[in-house]
């Protein structure tokens, strides 16, 4: 008599998390897509993230994968950062922000020796660039060799001259649309191997209200909601049809069949200069 093969739900494939902590942010940046939100939603509610929520997130994700506070704000807004770190550290997740910079010296008692890695956005044509340098350079002075181990990210265009001193590792970023992933200055993003988007085999984003999306793009449709995390398990939705019927069009090399993606120029792979 033959063997019924059950099968399992896992996270297999999860690499990385985004957890918008908050959706607010304290810098008005040009390239940003939040202005494109601003246009098309006139009411846009920003707020945070309900710590009982973190909570639940934290509980229902795999140790050992990299989870980013941050999506559409900054994240050191969020009044109680340190204790989000602390829950996730404690369960051995790696920890990271891609910050503003703007906070750093403000927040650095829950920065320093607390959260793993943190990347400082520069970008070309910022109007408050010279005060960002001025707070990094006092940041890294604070840190000296205690975590966060820090980088420089820099989007476009950017005097690099003016951060040489900075010994800290440098990564470049091209521009893209505020609308979304495409409109790429310069030339194409690059493609993996393997033909898949590598975003999409490895990553989930949940926004401040709970939605979990497969990946971090602009998406003010919401074509790539597959639930909210207050009704349904972080399990359950990593493992949904809709998410399924999404990942046999990518490994078919049909990925164009999804409205949305068939849009996206972003690859899953960062593309510098």
């Amino acid at each position: 008599m033959e063997k019924k093969i059950v099968q399992t739900k896992t996270f297999a494939g999860l690499a990385n998390v985004n957890v918008e902590l908050t959706s607010r942010c304290n810098k008005d940046c040009w390239m940003c897509g939040r202005r494109e939100r601003d246009k098309l939603y006139k009411d846009m509610a920003y707020g945070d993230m309900d710590f009982a929520l973190v909570e639940k997130i934290a509980s229902e994700l795999p140790p050992g994968i990299v989870i980013q506070l941050h999506n559409n704000g900054e994240p050191l807004l969020y009044p109680k950062f340190k204790e989000v770190v602390t829950l996730f550290k404690k369960r051995n997740f790696i920890t990271n922000i891609v910050t503003n910079g703007e906070l750093l010296v403000e927040k650095s008692q829950e920065i320093i020796g607390i959260l793993d890695t943190l990347s400082i956005s520069v970008f070309e044509n910022d109007r408050r660039a010279d005060m960002q340098l001025k707070i990094i350079k006092e940041f890294i002075k604070l840190k000296g060799e205690n975590s966060p181990f820090t980088t420089l990210r820099f989007v476009g265009r950017v005097d690099e001259a003016k951060y040489a001193d900075i010994r800290i590792l440098k990564i470049k970023r091209l521009l893209h649309s505020p609308k979304g992933s495409f409109d790429y200055k310069r030339k194409d993003p690059t493609i993996p191997e393997i033909g898949i988007c590598l975003d999409f085999l490895n990553h989930l984003a949940i926004d401040r209200n709970g939605d979990v999306s497969v990946c971090v793009r602009f998406d003010p449709n919401r074509e790539l909601v597959l639930g909210n995390v207050r009704n349904e398990s972080l399990l359950d939705l990593w493992n949904c049809r809709k998410r399924q019927n999404m990942l046999a069009l990518h490994v078919a090399g049909q990925r164009n069949k999804i409205p949305f993606c068939s849009k996206c120029h972003f690859w899953g792979v960062p593309t510098g200069e």
